[in-house]
């Protein structure tokens, strides 16, 4: 059929009584071949609900399992670290550094101040952010194909093992992929109706939203830019209406911009410059499993039979385009090439594959195989994503443990010395685990990292001038050196070595804790 239409009616132009067909981006009405039993008739409200609600709820659900089961990870850390800061404190620091990540951290600010810092507590808002992105899935394959396609991408979104790694990362990553997802939502909504202006409007809010939550994902715009490019040969004004729409948007974002630039180099200074392999190779991991990367892949190509040429070039340029914009621009003086900027291209991936699900499997029944396959063939990628130090790979640092070595042998008045390296953020981890109520001086910080409007905290230049005499010292530092003074800066360890001799030490997965005692 040639002409598509809006909800099942035509759309009437303005200005006439008559009535014109126009193409848009939304699902066609289906014929009574396809659809014979609700053909004519109107959805039910149960049906409508039940599209995006059952695969909300998996996500949901399969996102939930084990939330609390791996340690947070150095960036997690990060987010417990700065959460608890004042938001004077917030705002100070980010004039230093991550500006990008400002909207996030003033979110998480106000959720822990409500719900408190545990694991789960801080992990949540990704979990409820992925489970709206499955629902938003759901809905843009209904309206890009049929509302068996929606089903069947969002039933394999809750499945793909990347989805639960994210949901249980207390990061904006899962907000990124929720926001950038709205976004193509909400452009096909303004496509049905490009007059009116308010869609618009909610279009530009929500760009406005994704750059503030990670100014990389506003790449998405690279792939809506094609599809209104390819629509605005047929209707016109839908061009500059999305480009007034996007600058706006993207307008909103300037002071992130302005600092996140000065800010990236000292950020991503780690990330290496992309070849041209990286383009493919960059799958797996935005998957987070090679098996699932192949299966979703598959199952999209296998949509590229369906007749919504319009729909496929949507899909496929949100998917492909952005991630080949990163890799050209990693090849400056920064490199931007990390799979997780490119996650939010995985919701598109999904709907894709669940058209070309819904394509191949001609009963409901098949599909409930299909996904059964899916789940199995991912179990083992689901697990390893819940390992207890799957967020702090390669370090595999068990802060959990050094705490409770601390607690068990603990004395009033001992004093701490945490010794950053690799993994950076040991300082707040050991004390993230250690018992509410049990603080330990850290003998030679002058200045704490909140204090210093920064993620580090300042030292002491004489290190010696900063012990108080403390009769013992627990010192916990990065890798298993049989003497763990090794690990320690030069000057502080030779204070320490003066001072004290090295009682115990007890070696644990990434980490050594050690206890001195001060000579007699």
């Amino acid at each position: 059929m040639a002409a598509f239409f809006v909800r099942g009616c035509p759309r009437r132009q303005r200005g006439g009584s008559r009535t014109v067909s126009v193409t848009t981006l939304t699902r066609p009405v289906q014929s009574a071949e396809t659809q014979p039993e609700t053909a004519g008739r109107k959805r039910p409200l149960g049906a409508s609900v039940g599209l995006w609600m059952w695969p909300a709820l998996a996500t949901l659900v399969i996102a939930y399992v084990r939330i609390d089961g791996p340690q947070l990870g150095t960036d997690e850390l990060v987010t417990s670290d700065v959460g608890r800061r004042s938001l004077g404190q917030i705002l100070a620091m980010l004039q230093n550094v991550d500006a990008v990540h400002a909207t996030y951290y003033v979110l998480m600010h106000g959720w822990m101040a409500v719900f408190g810092d545990s694991e789960t507590a801080m992990r949540m808002p990704s979990v409820l952010a992925m489970s709206g992105t499955a629902a938003l899935v759901a809905l843009i394959g209904r309206r890009l194909f049929d509302s068996r396609a929606g089903m069947c991408g969002g039933l394999l979104f809750a499945l793909i093992p990347v989805v639960s790694r994210f949901a249980q990362e207390a990061r904006s990553y899962a907000l990124v992929v929720l926001a950038a997802t709205l976004a193509t939502f909400l452009l096909l909504r303004a496509l049905d109706a490009p007059r009116r202006w308010w869609r618009w409007a909610g279009y530009a809010l929500c760009v406005a939203v994704v750059g503030l939550l990670h100014l990389i994902a506003l790449t998405v715009l690279a792939g809506h830019l094609a599809v209104v490019v390819h629509r605005a040969r047929e209707e016109g004004g839908v061009f500059w209406r999305f480009c007034v729409a996007a600058l706006a948007g993207a307008a909103g974002v300037i002071p992130v911009v302005v600092l996140g630039t000065s800010q990236a180099s000292r950020q991503l200074f780690w990330v290496p410059e992309p070849d041209l392999w990286g383009l493919v190779g960059i799958w797996p991991q935005v998957f987070a499993s090679g098996l699932c990367a192949g299966v979703v892949i598959t199952l999209a190509a296998m949509a590229r039979r369906t007749e919504r040429r319009d729909a496929l070039l949507l899909c496929f340029t949100v998917a492909l385009l952005p991630p080949f914009v990163l890799w050209a621009a990693s090849h400056g003086d920064v490199s931007y090439f990390r799979f997780q900027y490119a996650m939010f291209t995985v919701p598109v991936w999904a709907v894709l594959a669940g058209a070309g699900l819904a394509r191949a499997a001609r009963s409901w029944l098949t599909v409930g195989v299909v996904l059964a396959v899916v789940g199995l063939l991912v179990l083992p990628d689901q697990r390893r994503m819940r390992g207890e130090f799957e967020h702090d790979v390669p370090h595999n640092a068990d802060y959990m443990a050094a705490a409770r070595t601390i607690e068990k042998y603990y004395h009033s008045g001992d004093a701490a010395v945490y010794v950053k390296g690799a993994p950076w953020m040991l300082d707040q981890g050991v004390r993230y685990y250690l018992r509410p109520g049990l603080k330990l001086r850290e003998v030679f910080v002058a200045k704490s990292a909140a204090e210093n409007n920064e993620l580090f905290p300042v030292y002491c230049p004489e290190p010696v001038t900063c012990l108080r005499g403390e009769s013992r010292i627990w010192v916990v530092v990065p890798g298993s050196d049989p003497d763990p003074l090794n690990a320690v800066p030069a000057g502080q360890a030779a204070a320490l070595r003066a001072q004290y001799t090295t009682s115990g030490t007890v070696p644990l997965s990434g980490l050594t804790v050690a206890l001195l005692e001060r000579k007699r």
